[in-house]
């Protein structure tokens, strides 16, 4: 009986280094077992509680990840604003926006390089002939996942596209406008051509061939293309006034994607934190989970790696500034979406954060963008200030978040604008004022100063000058006149200096 009783005991002091199984994704585990603090790990709910108290999203699902393990796996508010739905990590499905650029069609062309079916610096035209002429034969798979093919970063194809097959169309016919490798410019196209080349060289459908090739391979079963109607109900609800007409929930929130019929290479997938756990810690693995190989690690690291300025292969890095804090390692990769998530992956500390929003839905907040913006940064700096087994020590934690000092989340930005645009006017206004009463000085000025001088010449000149000027509004011919009679007024002066009978004209 003792025995079995101290056998308990030693069982229940060890529960934190047992890993038990969640609901959806990784099996959880307490932080102190993973080597991180759970008390500065608690920072991350008041940052994400701050958002949804600012307007800034209506709720959040979350999942911190480190060897192996979900340390932090929260759902915070509902659904939407109506908070009848509460928000959890395995259940609550979210638009990914481009998100998808990275967990669906960049790990599609990783599994087809492993195949050896797409060459990394092979044209685009050998997989998609219809992308030809001009610059284009010049343009690279490389290219298009370093955003550096020279195309525009989109086009409207909902207004200019009736069907998927005439959008198809409309980004093959998009121009190139500089030399392929020679400028940068993040483009939605370049990543739905990436899809075409995965549709073209696999023979599948992109939906189908992720389903098949990487999503139930990982177990998951809420990461797709196309929500079910089944699953509206707990899917977050975007906008609420789009071009479509109506409200959208369980329906991708781009247009762009929508025109392509719901499957893009840019846009269109949706997925739980639980999920995208799981295929975060597929890349931390070496691209393989619970023995299940998806990729090769040596694709792992050559697609996640910075490949040409702050992008790696389809994937960011933390140089391009999107969100990953300021203390994620120098090989951390990742990428945001539109509607308000997020996946870094920091390979050094094996750790990950995931963060899903719908910041999209009629939000409160004056400006969404800030505020999911700086929850973002808040939510990779306290996960890796919760590390406490870092080599390079343990980092001091900030007086403050970005989220505490939720600078310019609710001021009004067009109010600003046209503040700026009235302090501009008020500006230009007052400059020309200044400009005429300098003008006028100048011309008073310059009337005294004439009149100065002329009183001099005057002076100079003798009375009969001094008469000519104080007719200096006469006729130019008068004054000419005058001018030229002055010298026989002197010598008449002369004349009048030898003659003693000649009476002085009286001064003027």
């Amino acid at each position: 009986m003792f025995l079995l009783t101290a056998a308990l005991a030693i069982a229940a002091a060890d529960v934190t280094a047992v890993a038990r199984s969640a609901p959806g994704g990784l099996p959880e585990r307490e932080p102190a077992a993973v080597g991180m603090s759970g008390e500065r790990l608690a920072t991350i709910d008041r940052v994400v509680q701050r958002g949804i108290e600012a307007g800034g999203y209506p709720g959040a699902s979350l999942v911190v990840g480190r060897k192996g393990y979900s340390v932090w796996q929260r759902g915070f508010g509902t659904l939407d604003w109506t908070r009848k739905s509460r928000v959890t990590t395995d259940e609550s499905i979210y638009d990914l926006a481009s998100l998808t650029k990275v967990v669906a069609t960049t790990t599609a062309l990783m599994v087809l390089y492993d195949q050896g079916k797409v060459a990394l610096d092979a044209p685009v035209s050998r997989y998609l002939p219809e992308f030809t002429g001009g610059l284009k034969d010049q343009v690279t798979v490389r290219h298009l996942l370093t955003h550096r093919a020279g195309l525009s970063a989109g086009r409207e194809l909902w207004r200019i596209a009736g069907t998927p097959a005439e959008a198809r169309a409309a980004v093959l016919a998009s121009p190139i406008n500089c030399t392929p490798g020679a400028c940068y410019e993040y483009s939605d196209l370049g990543a739905d051509l990436l899809g075409f080349i995965a549709e073209a060289v696999s023979g599948e459908d992109l939906d189908a061939l992720l389903q098949t090739a990487v999503f139930r391979k990982l177990g998951m079963t809420d990461t797709r293309y196309r929500v079910s109607n089944a699953d509206v109900f707990r899917t977050a609800p975007t906008e609420i006034a789009p071009p479509r007409g109506y409200p959208l929930r369980g329906e991708v929130h781009d247009e762009n994607a929508f025109a392509l019929g719901g499957v893009a290479g840019h846009a269109g997938l949706f997925s739980t934190a639980a999920d995208l756990s799981v295929f975060a810690q597929m890349l931390l693995d070496g691209g393989v989970y619970n023995g299940v190989r998806v990729v090769a690690d040596s694709t792992v690291q050559l697609f996640t790696r910075r490949a040409a300025g702050h992008r790696a292969l389809g994937w960011d890095t933390c140089d391009g500034g999107a969100g990953c804090g300021q203390f994620m390692s120098a090989r951390a990769f990742g990428h945001t979406g539109f509607t308000g998530t997020s996946l870094w992956i920091d390979p050094d500390r094996q750790m990950f954060v995931v963060l899903l929003t719908n910041r999209v839905h009629a939000a409160r907040a004056r400006r969404p963008g800030k505020v999911i913006a700086d929850v973002r940064n808040d939510l990779a700096d306290a996960a890796v200030l919760a590390v406490m087994d870092d080599p390079g020590g343990v980092l001091a934690m900030p007086a403050s978040f970005r989220a505490d000092l939720a600078q310019d989340w609710n001021r009004p930005l067009r109010t600003r604008r046209a503040s700026s645009a009235a302090a501009r006017r008020r500006a230009a206004a007052a400059k020309r004022a200044a400009a005429k009463r300098a003008a006028a000085k100048r011309a008073v000025a310059k009337k005294s100063s004439g009149k100065t001088t002329a009183s001099k010449n005057a002076s100079a000149k003798g009375p009969s000058a001094g008469k000519a000027s104080s007719k200096s509004k006469a006729s130019s011919t008068k004054k000419s006149t005058v001018r030229k009679s002055a010298p026989k007024q002197s010598s008449a002066k002369s004349a009048t200096k030898k003659s003693a009978t000649k009476k002085r004209p009286p001064k003027k």
